[in-house]
């Protein structure tokens, strides 16, 4: 893919979209992270996805490996590895691409069609964890703090779902600075959701998704 849009986007949002050997790269740096099933990833401006759906393909591969002959397992791993990958993106038409580049890697992965629960369990998600919005400001386009939604798989096919602004968890690599205005701030305060949801199936996931990406 090219890197640049146009050149009034550079000059407007600073835009250069990273290449594909630079992500390999980079992303060989965490290699154990990166092909985690469950750990997290937040990338600030994530573009039309190229990290993310790097980070997808081996988080989907690991499950591959793991789970792969378990039906059942591998459906849920898979969903829970698009569940522990986050994004902000200033820009309207780079998240919707970043948000179907996504889904297009989950759905081809397990085979899926559109009223399939898995589908739309994906879409809902990646409604909530790629957000429109700015990384600075740390706010949606809305103007509303940015949220994130915390997603656990529990087993037995249930998840749990956390949410958790974004302002308040940047505050946490300040915790043990010296001198820091949070320094006397207890983690728990940071740390604690504000919203949590009971355990839910990927059919009632599925259930909540909207009509379209916001």
């Amino acid at each position: 893919m090219t890197l640049i849009k146009s050149k009034q986007r550079i000059a407007d949002h600073g835009e250069v979209f990273t290449p594909a050997w630079m992500v390999e790269a980079m992303l060989d740096l965490v290699k154990g992270e990166s092909e985690r099933i469950d750990s997290r990833f937040l990338e600030p401006a994530c573009g039309s996805g190229n990290f993310l759906v790097r980070i997808l393909q081996r988080k989907l591969a690991a499950a591959e490996l793991k789970f792969g002959k378990s039906d059942f397992e591998k459906r849920h791993y898979a969903l829970l590895a698009l569940m522990c990958t986050y994004g902000i993106e200033l820009l309207s038409d780079n998240i919707a691409e970043c948000r179907a580049n996504m889904l297009v890697i989950f759905a081809d992965y397990l085979k899926l069609e559109e009223p399939d629960d898995f589908y739309r369990a994906a879409f809902y998600v990646l409604s909530q964890n790629l957000v429109h919005g700015d990384a600075l400001t740390m706010r949606a386009t809305d103007g509303e703090p940015i949220t994130f939604a915390e997603w656990g798989y529990l087993g037995k096919g249930k998840f749990q779902r956390r949410d958790f602004r974004f302002d308040a968890l940047s505050k946490s690599s300040m915790l043990n600075q010296k001198g820091s205005l949070f320094a006397d701030v207890a983690k728990h305060e940071i740390f604690s959701p504000v919203k949590t949801y009971p355990p839910m199936s990927v059919s009632e996931i599925a259930s909540a998704s909207p009509e379209e990406f916001i």
